[in-house]
């Protein structure tokens, strides 16, 4: 069941709701019946399954583009997918962030990003992430 608390906790902290899921997981990592690798893997799939709803909802937001209160013309949202697509692409990589990484998964979702890029650099970052968290704590405790 912790294993569970740790997925579900990770994903909702990945979308717009307003969680955390570093502490949760640091409790149930510090019991040393817990599997450091379930505890990364399952964090790090639910936190990726949550920047990949933060994607798809930027790309559900298109439906909406032709109403008068979408902040983005079609000539901008060009303009800036061709940018984005070129340079920031990578910045997927820093979806981790509080607040700035669901704006960075959203926006590639109204972008048009394609999966097959998005979803690799959200998990290379999350996963990353993670892991930094999980050594961090073992380091801390061992000195």
């Amino acid at each position: 069941m912790d294993y569970f608390f740790v997925f579900v906790v990770s994903f909702l902290s990945a979308t717009i709701l307003p969680f955390g899921s570093e502490g949760l997981l640091l409790y149930y990592a510090h019991n040393e019946a817990a599997s450091l690798i379930w505890l990364w893997g399952l964090a790090s799939v639910g936190n990726t399954l949550g920047g990949m709803t933060n994607w798809l909802l930027g790309g559900y937001l298109l439906h909406y583009q032709d109403k008068k209160w979408f902040p983005v013309t079609p000539v901008m949202r060009e303009k800036i997918a061709v940018y984005f697509n070129r340079y920031g692409v990578w910045s997927l990589l820093f979806t981790w962030l509080p607040v700035v990484g669901d704006g960075i998964a959203l926006v590639s979702g109204v972008l048009r990003s394609p999966m097959w890029q998005v979803l690799p650099l959200i998990f290379i970052g999350k996963a990353a992430r993670y892991a930094l968290v999980l050594w961090g704590q073992h380091w801390l405790l061992a000195s």
